[in-house]
């Protein structure tokens, strides 16, 4: 076995365990009972310090430096996926197994005391697993940003976006706050002057809810032989390649809501089954980063699912499975629906125009919190004035303020970036998959996402980790991430 052989071993039983570590978080999300948190916690430590051990064997240091001497004689997957080996060992080998342990048990039980004081509208009962999280979070960016060479914020945002850097960000960040505000302004008043769309009359049962959203998974592509659909306290997408796991949450007096998070998940789903399964259980086999991962979700969803083409083949699916019948449920309508803008408390249920703002009000105060400029518990505090200042409301409670969004509280620092920039790359795919592809729309129109999915498999999920996101986004569409692309489409949409 030669140096790159063992490597890729070893790396195979590292990705099975973080796999099975990933079915037991959908667990805990969907079914598990509540008195089973203390034991899924130390499950889950566990099996994190068992991967960190794995990451950290003292022999892989020399298997990298004999296997990089050999590189040459590999093919470009191999050489890109010990590119990618040796970026995560980086990463591992900043941290000792005590801090990874301590973090692990200190997410896992403030994410269940989270997922009890959300709907309690309990700030104070979570604060104080929120501060211990923070505080080994610290710590482990300190850690990395010696190991890493770069600042603490930039080390925790590189475990979700490989050579994603704040200083290139937080520009792009500044202009769009600039630029929605105004823009918002002109959407309101061109809504305004328009009148409100109809309102279909609900109550909208779960079942058929749920019923017409697998039938919409179905048509976007989604293989109900490797994959779930189930219900959480937040949504999300997870489980493995060929058994994908995403939930979704409903509100009878809306189907709108789960219906969009369904078809959003769903796209994260296609990206996941997309990969190329020649290099399962290798870096180079994964999803390069999570900006494209949200940009896949946000194609799906916004992009696509809220243009006029799918609203013609959705709407008497819709009309069909809630029995709803005249002008609510015509097309137009329902378009007029989808695309509606206001400004709202909570991010998963934002429009496009106004889903920035929450993502760049987050990514400020996170960066405040891991530079010690921002204590925890000052964070429902500032989370209103941010509110008030980018979007002109103020939350009436936690539970709609900062208490939301699950991410803080489950360790996952460093991640808001990413859907932004996902909505960015999003808009620059999509104008590129109609320019190579023109029949898309039409074909979508009938229910046939084939000839989109084929497009972005070839150009986007096939392609795993080979490139940098920056790489493969240029390849796919001619040109590195340009906002303006972004900006294009939400004037195009709203305003022509």
């Amino acid at each position: 076995m030669t140096a790159y052989q063992d490597l890729e071993a070893r790396f195979r039983r590292l990705y099975a365990l973080q796999e099975a570590a990933g079915v037991l978080h959908w667990d805990m999300s969907t079914v598990m009972p509540e008195g089973g948190g203390g034991a899924r916690s130390e499950q889950l430590a566990v099996l994190e310090v068992v991967c960190h051990e794995t990451s950290t064997d003292g022999e892989l240091g020399d298997l990298f430096a004999a296997a990089e001497a050999e590189a040459g004689a590999l093919d470009p997957w191999a050489q890109a996926n010990l590119r990618e080996m040796r970026r995560e060992w980086r990463h591992a080998t900043a941290l000792d197994a005590g801090l990874v342990e301590a973090l692990a048990k200190a997410a896992m039980a403030c994410e269940m005391t989270w997922r009890k004081a959300r709907p309690d509208n309990d700030f104070a009962a979570v604060l104080p697993a929120l501060k211990e999280v923070l505080g080994l979070t610290r710590e482990a960016a300190e850690a990395k940003a010696d190991a890493l060479g770069l600042s603490p914020y930039d080390a925790l945002l590189d475990q979700y976006e490989p050579g994603g850097r704040i200083d290139r960000i937080a520009p792009v960040f500044d202009d769009l706050a600039a630029f929605l505000p105004g823009f918002l302004g002109e959407v309101m008043e061109r809504q305004a002057a328009a009148g409100a769309p109809l309102a279909p009359e609900g109550p909208f049962p779960e079942a058929a809810q749920e019923a017409l959203g697998r039938r919409l998974m179905a048509a976007v592509g989604f293989d109900f032989d490797h994959g779930r659909l189930d219900r959480s306290l937040h949504p999300f997408c997870g489980g493995v390649p060929d058994d994908v796991r995403i939930t979704t949450r409903y509100d009878e007096a809306d189907f709108a809501k789960a219906l969009m998070g369904v078809l959003h998940e769903t796209g994260h789903a296609m990206y996941e089954r997309g990969l190329p399964a020649n290099w399962r259980l290798q870096p180079v086999g994964q999803a390069r980063g999570m900006a494209l991962h949200e940009s896949q979700s946000l194609l799906v969803e916004m992009q696509v699912c809220r243009g006029p083409a799918f609203a013609g083949f959705m709407a008497p699916l819709a009309a069909e499975a809630f029995g709803g019948s005249g002008p609510a449920w015509q097309a137009d309508n329902l378009l007029r629906l989808a695309n509606r803008v206001e400004p709202g408390f909570i991010r998963v249920d934002a429009d496009e125009v106004t889903y920035p703002a929450h993502v760049i009000l987050r990514t400020r105060l996170e960066r405040a919190m891991i530079a010690g400029d921002l204590a925890p518990g000052d964070l429902p505090g500032a989370w209103n004035e941010a509110m008030v200042e980018l979007l002109g409301l103020t939350p009436p409670d936690d539970r709609l303020g900062c208490l939301q969004d699950i991410h803080w509280y489950d360790g996952a620092w460093g991640y808001f970036p990413t859907y932004t920039l996902g909505a960015m790359t999003a808009a620059q795919l999509y104008a590129a998959a109609l320019a190579a592809v023109p029949e898309i729309p039409e074909a979508i129109g009938k229910g046939d996402f084939a000839p989109l999915m084929a497009w972005l498999k070839e150009n986007v999920h096939a392609k795993g980790s080979l490139r940098s996101a920056e790489e493969l986004l240029t390849e796919a569409t001619g040109r590195p991430l340009d906002p303006g692309v972004f900006k294009a489409h939400l004037r195009r949409r709203y305003l022509d």
